[in-house]
């Protein structure tokens, strides 16, 4: 298959490392040093089961090089999705699909609105990786798991065909009926995370050791699941519950990529995380105290320090 990849950080570049190795033609569309470093040495990817060094078929800044592909695997920040679908556009065929795996619920929906909705589908992503140096992909730990579907979670030719491509190169890509509801139980632990860790400056055991902590948690969690059942997305009565065994799981040391950022001064997700929690109720009504009280405690550095 021919698949790109945009961009080309921790979850594209594992993933085009993954395919390429694989066999597939893989465009990896990433800029400045982290270009360089692969148009020279290629595109390296360090894990626990060895590093893998490859040679993307294109690695570009500008996808009119690419040309119509496959797949698309979109995965930027919030503040990158419109400029990333609109670099998109010289990669669509007339049945190339979109998969977006972003931070957040409303990618899919814009995508749909800007690419239309033949090239969009839905997709959850669950693998912690980094660029840790110019063409350098690290994944820290072994659990990772990419579930995608079309937007109404129906079986595609495409899809199908594109699972069983990372699946045959050792990427867990299981099926999934409900994707929207997938998306949302990631996205009520996530976005709980996010918000409180970064907000009290911590890690998950002071979450855990902080009873304080723990009930913010819980709560934020609960207005997030509120939010999904009332857009009538298909979640548990027990999701929070089940989010809570998670956290209670979950390494001590490990930090919400949020409060990673707002410790290095870089721009923040915020907006399309705690603050998607603050904004999309507004339509329905639905209070949110505790996302709204998170959401101005981190307003003052969205921005980052510059």
């Amino acid at each position: 298959m021919k698949i790109a990849t945009l961009a080309t950080g921790g979850i594209g570049g594992y993933l085009a490392v993954r395919l390429a190795q694989a066999g597939h033609q893989v465009a990896t569309i990433a800029r400045g040093a982290h270009l360089d470093a692969i148009r020279r040495d290629g595109l390296k990817l360090v894990s626990g089961e060895g590093d893998v060094m490859v040679r993307p078929w294109i690695a570009t800044d500008d996808t009119a090089e690419v040309g119509p592909v496959d797949a698309v695997f979109l995965g930027v920040k919030g503040w990158s999705l419109d400029a990333a679908m609109e670099a998109c556009r010289p990669m669509l065929g007339p049945d190339t699909v979109v998969v977006p795996f972003l931070n957040g619920v409303e990618a899919s929906d814009l995508l749909a609105e800007t690419l239309g909705a033949a090239h969009a589908a839905n997709g959850m992503a669950q693998i912690s990786t980094t660029i840790s140096a110019p063409g350098v992909i690290t994944q820290t730990g072994s659990f990772n798991s990419f579930v995608f579907a079309e937007r109404d979670s129906r079986p595609s030719p495409r899809i199908d065909a594109l699972r069983k491509a990372l699946e045959d190169a050792g990427v867990p890509a299981p099926a999934t009926d409900d994707v929207e509801a997938a998306l949302w139980q990631k996205f009520v632990l996530f976005s709980a995370m996010s918000g409180v860790a970064a907000a009290a400056r911590c890690r998950v055991d002071d979450i855990r050791a902080t009873q304080v902590l723990q009930d913010t948690f819980r709560a934020a969690a609960e207005e997030t699941a509120a939010l999904g059942r009332a857009r009538g997305v298909a979640l548990s009565d027990t999701v929070v519950d089940h989010v809570m065994s998670v956290l209670a799981g979950l390494p001590g040391e490990m930090r919400a990529s949020t409060a990673i950022d707002l410790e290095r001064g870089n721009r923040l997700e915020t907006p399309w995380i705690t603050g998607a929690v603050v904004r999309l109720p507004e339509a329905a009504g639905l209070p949110c105290p505790v996302n709204r009280t998170l959401l101005a405690v981190l307003t003052p550095h969205l921005a980052g320090r510059g």
